[in-house]
């Protein structure tokens, strides 16, 4: 099992950029994919990207792609998200999970979650 704690949310101008973490406790962190998943108020669950369990294959949602970066330090067993260019409807709050069988590319697969941090984008 893995156990996820998010961390670095807060409030930030339109424009602005931000960094939030994910840091893992248990066993075989490398062993997992892992994924960033966020839900604003009043809408479903939006997966935002997946990486691989060695940081080679990464998966962006359309919505977030060429402004936010995943990376994964497995030596520091912390996945990170750079959000740069945020707008108002990045406003939400940030999941991070993990995915033990799966490559990080499907929703479906993901089997442990943070409880979330908070990101407030204001415009």
């Amino acid at each position: 099992q893995v156990q996820l704690v998010e961390s670095g949310g807060g409030l930030v101008q339109a424009g602005d950029s931000l960094t939030v973490s994910c840091a893992a406790t248990g066993s075989s962190f490398s062993s997992y994919a892992l994924g960033w998943f966020r839900q604003a108020p009043g809408k479903v669950s939006e997966f935002v990207v997946g990486i691989s369990w060695n940081g080679d294959h990464t998966y962006y949602a359309d919505s977030v792609k060429g402004r936010f970066t995943i990376s994964r330090d497995n030596a520091k067993n912390t996945m990170y998200l750079h959000m740069n260019n945020l707008k108002s409807e990045d406003t939400a709050v940030y999941y991070c999970a993990a995915d033990y069988v799966g490559d990080g590319s499907s929703r479906a697969s993901y089997d442990y979650w943070g409880q979330g941090t908070q990101v407030t984008v204001s415009s």
